[in-house]
């Protein structure tokens, strides 16, 4: 076989399958809107989930342990974003009473300053 023809068919073959990783991670995202590859912890696990073309095995169609991990990692990350929501509530909920204890020195410095400015008139 000609050595230019083999090293062609083996460029050839990677990028076959460059593209198809590719294709599979677009497809795998577009299923999934909610997955958030942003997250550090679900960025991690997608790469050790998803390792390079090169190291990839040939797979027969989709890859199911792929998407029964993603789903053990859904209330993972649906907690994540409740304990966020609820410390940004309770950080509203600490400035708010911060803001009532400020108005509510202000008021009492007003007071004692009214009261001590009859007393010094009389």
């Amino acid at each position: 076989m000609n050595p230019r023809l083999s090293a062609a068919a083996g460029t050839l073959r990677r990028s076959v399958r460059e593209a198809t990783a590719k294709s599979d991670q677009a497809a795998r995202l577009a299923l999934n809107p909610s997955f958030d590859p942003t997250s550090d912890k679900q960025a991690e696990m997608f790469q050790i989930a998803n390792p390079p073309a090169e190291a990839r095995r040939p797979v027969a169609h989709g890859n199911p342990q792929n998407r029964s991990h993603h789903m053990q990692l859904m209330p993972e990350a649906l907690a994540r974003a409740h304990m966020q929501q609820r410390l940004e509530e309770a950080e509203h909920e600490r400035i708010m009473r911060a803001f009532q204890l400020k108005r509510r020195a202000e008021r009492a410095s007003l007071k004692a300053r009214r009261a001590l400015a009859s007393v010094l008139m009389q």
